[in-house]
């Protein structure tokens, strides 16, 4: 096992009515919030008011920006950084999923500096080296935003979709009460799920061969979203099904099952070029090349990670030829994301066009080959998302 540092400072309030601590929380660190949130469905579950009753019990002075998007969009960051500076913002508070949490780290950033927020993504980038104070309130399972340093930015104008990882991002507290998930529809259930298993697949498969423990931890997080996910679908409002994937969720991407590996992400870079492009869910971007990631990545010197992510999340018989266990697990895998979930299975379902994949993949390997689970070059790339079609 490599050597690594284990830091994530991230206060977890979990369940329910722990809103109750907001206030609190909030003014640790001042008087002037900044409140982000995206459509209505806040404001329709209850939850806006809620908040807005905790923070003027607490004296607290609230400022609003509304209408983050789904990817979350540069305009929003400088929007936000714009209003941070003008009210003298102590505090920024996120409500929402991964978007807006994402969107809210850079506008807690940008607030630090004097140059565009976007100058910090990209080859050049310039260090994040402060942040103001983050507080989140979690409506959707999916990214891990509100435990992790990290966040997603997309660029409509130069059509790229850029993260970036910094410890200053990373909030200070979380709120995960799993009831404010009851209303997300089956859809974006759905897209959450795949997002969640992505970021522990995208660890999962590599070539190392003493993080026994690690393996286990993810292959039970895997078990668990397969498990659960079906059964939120099915029930909305089923608490312990919510909360499981509420927390497998936080810990997909919390930075604990990386255990110093060094490999490359692979289907998030291919993903955010169809986002970027096309602004698709990103969850359902990564069920559609998952899959087929893992056939062109199958091969005899790798056989043996497929054999255990097919036995050990899907219960496939291991009396089986290694191949044939391998292939199995690719198709248990589909069948769960587009049978058992509902997604749509193809590129040409959801508008995506071949004659801008090799653009895509170029953008895709913009700082070099991909070095994941197995090097994946430009034209690698492109064979990839032909599968998709």
């Amino acid at each position: 096992m490599n050597s690594f540092i284990y830091d994530i400072p991230v206060k977890v309030y979990f369940g329910e009515n722990q809103l109750s601590h907001l206030g609190e929380e909030l003014k640790k660190y001042g008087n002037r919030v900044l409140l982000t949130y995206g459509g209505g469905s806040i404001k329709r579950i209850g939850l806006y008011d809620n908040v807005i009753e905790v923070l003027h019990k607490a004296g607290m002075e609230v400022f609003e920006l509304s209408g983050i998007e789904p990817n979350p969009r540069i305009e929003s960051v400088r929007e936000g950084v714009k209003m941070c500076k003008e009210h003298n913002i102590d505090v920024l508070l996120a409500v929402g999923g991964g978007s807006t949490i994402d969107a809210t780290k850079f506008m807690a950033a940008g607030a630090c500096v004097e140059h565009d927020p976007w100058e910090f993504f990209g080859a050049n980038a310039k260090p994040i080296e402060r942040a103001l104070p983050l507080v989140t309130i979690l409506t959707l399972s999916a990214t891990g935003s509100e435990m992790d340093s990290g966040g997603v930015i997309s660029n409509l104008a130069t059509q790229d979709k850029l993260g970036r990882l910094a410890q200053p991002l990373l909030p200070k507290v979380s709120f995960l009460d799993p009831t404010l998930t009851y209303s997300v529809s089956a859809y974006q259930t759905a897209c959450g799920a795949a997002d969640i298993m992505s970021h522990i697949m995208e660890v999962y498969f590599n070539m190392n061969k003493d993080l026994y423990m690690l393996d286990c931890f993810m292959e039970g997080m895997l078990k668990t979203v397969v498990r659960y996910a079906p059964i939120a679908i099915a029930e909305p409002e089923n608490y312990e099904a919510r909360a499981n994937l509420m927390w497998t969720s936080s810990w997909a991407i919390n930075g604990f099952i990386n255990g110093g590996k060094k490999k490359a992400w692979s289907c998030h870079p291919m993903e955010h070029e169809l986002s970027a492009v096309y602004d698709i869910t990103h969850g359902l971007g990564l069920a559609i090349l998952t899959p087929r990631w893992m056939e062109y990545c199958l091969d005899e010197t790798n056989v043996e990670k497929y054999v255990s992510f097919g036995v050990n999340v899907f219960g496939i018989d291991a009396n089986q030829e290694p191949m044939t266990i391998a292939k199995q697990s690719i198709q248990r895998l589909s069948d769960f994301f587009f049978k058992t979930l509902g997604l749509q299975s193809t590129f040409t379902e959801v508008g995506i066009k071949r004659e801008d994949f090799k653009e895509m993949a170029r953008k895709a390997c913009r700082y070099g080959d991909i070095r994941g689970f197995k090097t994946l070059t430009p034209e690698d790339v492109e064979r990839i998302y032909e599968m998709c079609l």
